[in-house]
């Protein structure tokens, strides 16, 4: 019996009047001077004018575009004693003029609004009876392929219907950026997963004590740089070096952003090319606290990273990359518990088969077991995660993506042991779902792919990207779905 799948008419679309306001440079740092040159030149009436006229054509679509300004005037402030220009005779609205000419906005969703995941909201209140509230993550693209993470405040309702608040005026990046202390061991060894093993690794890490912060890993850096021949094969070790060390990071909004305002665009030079396909997950931690947890993949054009995300608020998250050489490749997702004392997590680490793992520690995993290889024609490419699993009283219910006949990805079910989930017991033999006719046309054709689902009212709620454009959203019926799934 073919499972009844109700497609929801909620569509949610990339918008292009999404931006948000980033530092621009113009070119190397003689071209810098000569825009900084130009601005200082003209006439007090001129430059009072052209400001106010940046004003009002840019405070409305950002919540302070002035300290915008500010911030990024800081960021070349360094070039103007190069100029011999005393900084102290620049005025406040000259600093700011001069940010204006290095700000430029990015729209981040322009291209794709895709990949999303669901979780529980942290507040339930000022709800009608039946009501649910929850936040939804997507990827959006900008220009260039340069993916984001957002989100979206949502309401379900006692019949599974799903309404979203607007989306609000201004897109907000984190007010607050924190860098990382380093553990000496830690990072050395995941240079190693990372088979950086060349000697200038010593060179680098020896001047620096057993913890670290990232000011402190650059000055040995450039002491190490000072001290010895730079070959090619030297500078992209150091290049990985950094890479890994600008990988960690803390973020906070403002308390004053509503949900949809927050965008997390990428830090670090490890995530240059996207923040992708964020799979959130509600922890429930052994004293019952709750932390929501995130995997994604970071890219920087040419290599990837796993690393894991954390929050209690969706206001301050802390980045961080994971380490273990099972922690590899694509789509990780973590259990919403531990079991038996351990962290668990499903892992595609060869880039084809599923695997579970255990750690006693979040960000290292060391150990990994294979539990399902590709079985079915519309996964025989490879199969992956569609999400944390989902834990129903059959077991942990793991939603997964496979890849077909003409790379067309679908959505299937396994189910895994709730005690031993290295354990499959059962297996949706057809597709949960397959991309309708609507649904095909997009960025990437013939792909549904979601990163998180949840349960209520006896329904699984699947969140979905269409093709990598958009997104919607389709239910089951839960007990329908586990009967539908045939024991192994």
């Amino acid at each position: 019996m073919a499972l009844t799948i109700n497609r929801k008419a909620v569509r949610l679309t990339p918008d292009p009047r999404r931006v948000i306001a980033q530092f621009f440079m113009p070119g190397q740092e003689d071209r810098a001077q000569s825009v900084i040159q130009r601005v200082l030149s003209l006439p007090d009436t001129v430059s009072h004018l052209l400001f106010n006229d940046v004003l009002r054509s840019f405070s409305k679509r950002h919540r302070n575009i002035s300290r915008v300004f500010e911030n990024h005037y800081r960021n070349i402030e360094f070039l103007l004693d190069r100029m011999g220009i005393d900084r102290e005779k620049i005025t406040q609205e000259q600093r700011l003029l001069i940010g204006s000419y290095f700000t430029h906005e990015y729209s981040i969703e322009a291209a794709a609004f895709f990949n999303p995941s669901i979780v529980e909201d942290p507040y339930q209140g000022n709800l009608n009876n039946g009501q649910y509230r929850v936040i939804v993550s997507f990827r959006a693209t900008g220009e260039g392929h340069v993916s984001s993470i957002v989100f979206r405040n949502g309401i379900i309702d006692r019949d599974n219907n799903l309404s979203f608040l607007p989306a609000g005026t201004f897109v907000d990046v984190p007010e607050l950026i924190k860098r990382h202390v380093y553990e000496k061991t830690v990072f050395l060894r995941k240079l190693e997963e990372m088979r950086v093993v060349k000697d200038v690794v010593g060179m680098v890490m020896d001047r620096l004590d057993e913890r670290f912060v990232y000011g402190e890993l650059l000055a040995a850096i450039e002491e190490t740089r000072a001290s010895i021949e730079i070959t090619p094969s030297k500078e992209k070790v150091i290049q990985a070096i950094n890479w890994l060390a600008s990988s960690h990071y803390e973020i906070s909004f403002s308390l004053d952003t509503a949900i949809s305002e927050r965008v997390i665009f990428p830090v670090s030079y490890s995530e240059s090319n996207g923040i992708e396909d964020a799979r959130f997950v509600r922890f429930t931690n052994d004293n019952g606290s709750v932390t929501y947890y995130a995997t994604y993949t970071a890219y920087n054009g040419f290599t990837i990273l796993p690393k894991l995300m954390e929050t209690r608020d969706f206001y301050h998250f802390r980045i961080m990359p994971l380490h273990g050489s099972y922690a590899q490749n694509k789509g990780l997702a973590l259990f919403p518990r531990r079991i038996k004392g351990k962290y668990a997590m499903i892992s595609r680490c060869d880039g084809e088969n599923l695997y579970v793992m255990f750690s006693d520690n979040i960000n290292v995993w060391p150990e990994a077991v294979k539990i399902c290889e590709p079985v079915f024609p519309e996964e025989f490419i490879k199969i992956g995660t569609a999400g944390s699993p989902i834990e129903t009283e059959k077991g942990w219910l793991l939603i997964t993506h496979g890849v077909g006949p003409v790379r067309t990805y679908t959505l299937g079910a396994i189910l895994l042991d709730l005690e031993d989930p290295t354990r499959v017991v059962a297996h949706l033999k057809a597709p949960l779902l397959v991309p309708s006719e609507e649904e095909r046309e997009g960025y990437v054709p013939n792909v549904v792919y979601s990163c998180g689902s949840i349960v209520h009212n006896g329904e699984l709620i699947i969140p979905y990207g269409m093709s990598d454009y958009a997104s919607t959203f389709a239910t089951v019926s839960l007990s329908e779905l586990l009967g539908e799934m045939s024991q192994l």
